[in-house]
C-alpha cells in the first residue's frame, strides 16, 4: 500500500482512470489531523432547497468524475500536486431529515478541520450549507471574511414557507450575522429574472457588490478582468454556486437560470482573482440525477481544479 504521506495522486498509467477506489482528484484519504495542507471533502444534504433535489449525491459523483483531473495548469505554469499537499478527508456527516442537526454536524466538522489550522474545499450539497461552514470560519479568525460569490441568484431572500435557512437565504444570514464583510463581498453571474425590484434591496443596503451577466458580457472579457476587486490580507472565502453557468454549461443543477456564464468565462475569472489570503471554498449545487454525460459535474470539477490553484503555497 503506498504511503499517503505522498500526497499525489494515483498514476492513470498504473491504475487506468476508470479503475481504483474514488477520492478527490485520486488523492490519498487520510483522517483530519493528517498532515495535508488543504482538505477536500463532501458535504452531502440537499435539504434546503426549493426546487429540483440530488445535491446530496454530489459529492460522489464529483469524485468518480475528478478521476480525469491533473494538477497542471497550462496558463499559471504550475502545479498544485506539487505545491500544496492536497487529500480526501471524507464526508462531513448529515441528517438528511433534520436540517437543524445537519448545521450543527458541518459546523463541528468544519471546526475540527479549523482547530488543525488547515484550508479547505467542500463540495456540497445545496446552497443552504455554505452557512454553517461560514459560522465555524468566522469562530476561527475572529472576524468577518472577504466573500466571492459565484451564482445566477442573490441568495438574500427571505424566509419561504417560514423557514429562515434555505438555500436561496445563507447569503442574508452570513450578512445579519456578521459572517462576512459586505464591504468585502462580491457577487458573480448574477442575472434575472427576479421575483420583484425589492429583492435587490439588501444588496443595495450593505452595499454589496453584484456584478452581472450583462456586465461580463458588455466589454471584451480583458476589459471586465480589469474591474475585479482587490482583495487584502482578510481571510477570504469562495462560494461557488454550479448555476452561475448557463445551463447549456451546467443542466444539473437545483435551480437553472438561462444566459449564465460559460465555463471558459468562469476560468478567465478565477485566474484574474488576486486572494493574498485564501482560507476556503466550496461548489454546491450540483444535482447529479438531473445531469446528463457528467457535464455539470466535470465543471464542479474544473472549479476546484481552479480553486486549488489559488490558495497561497509556500515556496
Amino acid at each position: 500500500m503506498r504511503s499517503t504521506m505522498e500526497y499525489k495522486p494515483l498514476s492513470g498509467r498504473e491504475f487506468p482512470r476508470f479503475s481504483a477506489i474514488k477520492t478527490f482528484f485520486r488523492l490519498p484519504y487520510v483522517t483530519i489531523e493528517a498532515d495535508y495542507e488543504v482538505g477536500i471533502f463532501g458535504i452531502p444534504y440537499d435539504g434546503g432547497v426549493s426546487y429540483r433535489p440530488g445535491g446530496r449525491f454530489a459529492p460522489a459523483k464529483v469524485r468518480e468524475v475528478s478521476s480525469l483531473g491533473r494538477g497542471f495548469h497550462m496558463t499559471r505554469m504550475e502545479n498544485f500536486f506539487e505545491n500544496l499537499k492536497v487529500a480526501d478527508i471524507g464526508d462531513c456527516p448529515t441528517v438528511p431529515i433534520d436540517q437543524k442537526q445537519t448545521y450543527e454536524k458541518i459546523e463541528k466538522f468544519v471546526g475540527e478541520v479549523l482547530s488543525h489550522n488547515k484550508r479547505f474545499l467542500a463540495v456540497g450539497g445545496d446552497h443552504s450549507t455554505t452557512l454553517p461552514v461560514l459560522r465555524a470560519l468566522r469562530k476561527k479568525y475572529g472576524k468577518p471574511l472577504a466573500f466571492i460569490h459565484f451564482d445566477a441568484h442573490l441568495d438574500t431572500y427571505p424566509a419561504a414557507w417560514g423557514q429562515e435557512y434555505h438555500h436561496g437565504a445563507f447569503a442574508r444570514h452570513a450578512v445579519e450575522e456578521g459572517l462576512v464583510d459586505p464591504k468585502k463581498m462580491v457577487q458573480i453571474g448574477i442575472r434575472g429574472p427576479l421575483a420583484g425590484g425589492d429583492d435587490l434591496n439588501f444588496v443595495n443596503k450593505h452595499g454589496i457588490r453584484v456584478i452581472t451577466v450583462d456586465e461580463i458580457r458588455n466589454q471584451p472579457i480583458t476589459e471586465f478582468l480589469k474591474t475585479l476587486p482587490t482583495f487584502d490580507e482578510t481571510p477570504t472565502y469562495i462560494s461557488y454556486d454550479i448555476d452561475n453557468l448557463d445551463p447549456s454549461c451546467a443542466p444539473g443543477t437545483g435551480t437553472p437560470v438561462p444566459g449564465g456564464l460559460t465555463t471558459y468565462e468562469v476560468q478567465r475569472i478565477f485566474r484574474a482573482l488576486k486572494i493574498p489570503n485564501l482560507v476556503g471554498g466550496d461548489v454546491v449545487e450540483i444535482s447529479p440525477p438531473f445531469d446528463h454525460a457528467d457535464i455539470t459535474a466535470l465543471a464542479g470539477m474544473d472549479a476546484l481544479f481552479e480553486m486549488l490553484h489559488l490558495f497561497p503555497t509556500k515556496k
